[in-house]
């Protein structure tokens, strides 16, 4: 027997329609917003093919076993924490901004832009007198990070105004906002904001996290370790590349030590008795420099070639 839940309705050509969800599927949710695309990117790297429609809030993938709703990363950890869904992506600064009880299944180093945590940080304009959070004490802060940023204003010992922002923090600054708190990668918004920054208040990783009662069901949590493991797989290959090659035996160790490896590279006898064939991995960064000192050294056939996932 098959039991659905009802998680939401969606509104094309003016018709109301009832979505359901079948609850012996895993339900799996994902960003919607600024961490929506380099999401799709990873997943599609660790072998699921989620498409969204425009009109949609819930994506085909190629998985029968798994149903797809897109939530913003905001209220991702609250709807797992609930059960509407089974497991989802977000960022470690909201489930701390929502106190939710989920568990974390792996930490998912990426972000819109970069492979790096985003961070949260304390700005004033370039003209202001504020020079660090002690100054604060009866001023306004916007943001979205309320509860974090209460805390962090806490631990200073500072007693100031914390107020909401619903978006375009950045121009609170311009209407009687003393100061904001704001997520950056590169903090060149801010910059083109007329901002500086005084503080970090945290860093922030992506996470991917699970209902806690959603990974007492064996096939649940055995669907959520093997996505867990490809999208690590996906990340651990950024910037990444195989490289092969042929190698005279007599020239192996010279290759050998040149050759940065992630593990240990892989030799493999060829037909030739005299020749070997070596497979490593190796930062794309580093190929323009190494291929020619490889020649160099010996080496022929080279071949680089791209990563989806790197497993160990």
């Amino acid at each position: 027997m098959t039991f659905c839940l009802l998680i939401g309705r969606q509104y094309q050509n003016g018709i109301k329609e009832e979505v359901m969800m079948d609850v012996n599927k895993l339900r799996l949710g994902v960003p919607k917003g600024s961490l929506q695309e380099a999401t799709l990117r990873l997943f599609e790297k660790a072998g699921y093919k989620i498409r969204v429609s425009s009109r949609s809030y819930f994506p085909s993938i190629n998985d029968e076993g798994i149903d797809v709703v897109l939530f913003r990363a905001q209220e991702m950890s609250r709807y797992v924490e609930d059960g509407i869904i089974d497991c989802g992506i977000t960022g470690n600064d909201w489930v701390e901004e929502n106190s939710s009880d989920v568990e974390r299944i792996a930490e998912l180093v990426y972000a819109k832009q970069s492979m790096k945590p985003v961070r949260w940080v304390l700005a004033v304009p370039n003209s202001s007198v504020i020079k660090s959070v002690k100054d604060l004490g009866g001023k306004k802060i916007a943001t979205e990070l309320v509860a974090v940023t209460k805390e962090y204003l806490k631990k200073n010992g500072v007693e100031a105004s914390v107020e909401f922002s619903w978006g375009a923090t950045e121009v609170k600054t311009k209407m009687g906002i003393d100061a904001i708190v704001e997520i950056t990668e590169t903090g060149a918004s801010l910059i083109a904001n007329d901002l500086k920054i005084i503080d970090t208040i945290c860093e922030s990783t992506t996470q991917f996290i699970a209902n806690k009662e959603a990974i007492k069901d064996k096939g649940k949590k055995e669907a959520i370790d093997r996505i867990a493991l490809l999208l690590q797989g996906a990340i651990l290959a950024e910037g990444k590349v195989g490289l092969k090659m042929n190698v005279k035996k007599e020239n192996v160790e010279k290759i050998i030590s040149i050759l940065p490896s992630m593990q240990n590279p892989t030799i493999s006898q060829l037909f030739d008795e005299a020749w070997v064939d070596i497979d490593t991995v190796i930062d794309e960064t580093d190929a323009k420099k190494l291929i020619p000192d490889l020649l160099q050294a010996g080496a022929q056939g080279i071949i680089e070639y791209p990563l989806n996932k790197v497993i160990y």
